[in-house]
């Protein structure tokens, strides 16, 4: 049978999905499964590391049944899955406890006590990513304070990907990508000691597995995995980078003039800009977002992250459904929110302006305050739903472009996915916000796609970044969107307004944050 496909894995938050490729990046199947994680105590979110392997073992197995052969055609398998978080293993591989995953926010005083003090800069001059509550360092650090027992059973830190690559292999090993922004220096590639050091964790560095970048090395599946997944042993096995990466190289970051920015407007908003050698890496006043390397020598992806981007929508929606119940009317979720998007065009651009700051998290790009919260500010009685609506989207698309500013100059053209790159109303905007072309990427699995393309570089099937993406991205790319001119000078205009408010904010919220303590 010829060995014709490629498998890649993509362990989301919300769904862990397995999808098969052709070798020129054409999708053959995809089966998924959800994810669940627990709640608990005072921002304590973790993940079941043996049920996210058996859900994975169970998701391969789905997609032997609908992909006739796919074991006996599968020519490699890679896996990437969501960031940062600390999934400790014991020396047998024995997790230790369940995984805390990047929503877990209990080291959140402990993140803002260190940004607020002396090392932060250097941190981040040395990492090129602001430190926050979720990423391994500060929980490694939280747990030192408040759990030494659960370190001193440990015997590696992995990451969600990690702990399914080890399961996989039995190779302790992390990625290019989350090694580097959380412990290392972007410009030398390797582990920076110091960065332990000023957290105060330098005693757990035994923790830290080594940094494998799966574009040029693969480990096999062993005899335990093969048979758990009932995929044949020896198939080589790629660790992809982040999800977030693998993201960007799916959907369309990389271009050879590197003009091309990539935003991924989902739950959360992913805004990247590609760097093309550490030198051009834009590090902001602020000391906020990420620095991620990609594959190929020099390459980075700048990214800045506004927490709630599609969730501001879906709450959006569900006040309008809760509305229509009061009423006696249960209108269907997909029609309404159609409905309301049509309407959109029509609705007076620039009035009132929202602030996409919905999440109890606050937000962390391009600024980090963890009690910042959404605002609409210019209502009046002639502002109607569409036009609250609009302003949603609009907010949207201010906070792209309050990321992108953070990052450097705007990008010529912005590569989109993500669920809301189905609305063409919300794609003008952003054109238009940009004052760039914008082009959605016609593929809904960008993750795993990403992961499988690093695969393929693993394995020579094509020989750089710039050759896989040529193959399997631009074939993908949509139409552009241009900006409308007149709109442009509009949002132009009032783009420091919306950071003259978000930046008078901060006292506000955190008198918010203190009254809430005080709620019954």
């Amino acid at each position: 049978m010829t060995r014709d496909l490629i498998i890649g894995i993509d362990a989301g938050t919300s769904v862990l999905k397995a999808v098969a490729f052709t070798l020129d990046g054409g999708q053959v199947g995809m089966t998924s499964r959800p994810n669940s994680y627990i709640c608990f105590g005072r921002g304590c979110v973790e993940q079941d590391m043996r049920r996210t392997w058996h859900d994975v073992t169970r998701t391969l197995r789905d997609l032997a049944e609908i992909v006739p052969g796919l074991a006996g055609r599968a020519v490699v398998l890679a896996v990437t899955g969501q960031g940062d978080g600390c999934w400790l293993i014991d020396a047998e591989g024995e997790p230790v406890g369940d995984g805390l995953i990047w929503l877990d926010s209990r080291a959140a005083e402990m993140a803002q006590e260190f940004v607020a003090g002396p090392d932060h800069a250097a941190h981040y001059a040395t990492t090129g990513t602001g430190l926050n509550a979720c990423q391994q360092s500060i929980q490694l650090a939280w747990l030192q304070r408040h759990q030494p027992e659960r370190l001193a059973k440990a015997a590696s830190a992995l990451h969600c990907k990690d702990w399914l690559y080890f399961q996989l292999t039995g190779q302790r090993v992390v990625d290019p990508s989350e090694g580097l922004f959380t412990y290392g220096d972007f410009r030398t590639g390797s582990y920076a000691p110091e960065i332990a050091e000023r957290l105060g964790i330098a005693r757990h560095a035994r923790l830290l597995p080594d940094i494998v970048d799966g574009a040029r090395e693969y480990h096999r599946l062993t005899d335990r995995a093969a048979a758990e997944t009932g995929l044949p042993t020896g198939l080589p096995i790629v660790l992809g980078y982040v999800d977030v990466v693998c993201s960007a190289i799916g959907g369309g970051l990389y271009s050879p003039e590197g003009t091309a920015g990539c935003s991924i407007i989902g739950s959360t908003g992913m805004h990247m800009r590609l760097a093309q050698t550490a030198d051009a890496v834009f590090l902001n006043r602020a000391c906020s977002g990420y620095t991620m390397a990609l594959p190929g020598v020099g390459l980075h992806a700048q990214i800045q992250s506004n927490m709630a981007a599609t969730v501001n929508i879906d709450w959006l929606i569900e006040m309008a459904q809760q509305a229509c119940a009061i009423g006696g009317i249960k209108p269907d979720r997909q029609e309404l929110l159609a409905g309301v998007d049509a309407q959109v065009p029509a609705a007076p651009p620039g009035s009132p302006l929202y602030h996409p700051y919905i999440l109890q998290g606050g937000e962390r790009g391009p600024f980090m305050n963890a009690s910042a919260r959404a605002q609409f500010t210019g209502l009046s009685t002639d502002t109607t739903f569409a036009g609250l609506f609009r302003a949603v989207y609009e907010g949207l698309a201010f906070a792209a472009r309050d990321c992108y500013s953070a990052m450097g100059d705007i990008p010529d053209e912005i590569r989109v996915t993500g669920g809301a790159a189905r609305s063409t109303a919300l794609l003008n905007i952003f054109a238009s916000m940009l004052n760039a072309r914008v082009r959605t990427v016609m593929r809904d699995e960008t993750g795993a796609a990403g992961a499988a393309m690093i695969a393929a570089m693993s394995l020579g099937l094509h020989s750089s970044l710039a050759a896989c993406a040529d193959a399997w991205v631009t074939p993908t790319l949509d139409r552009p969107i241009e900006a409308d001119e007149k709109l442009s000078q509009l949002y132009s205009a009032l783009f420091p307004v919306y950071r003259s408010i978000r930046e008078a904010m901060p006292p506000v919220w955190a008198a918010l944050a203190q009254a809430r303590e005080l709620s019954p």
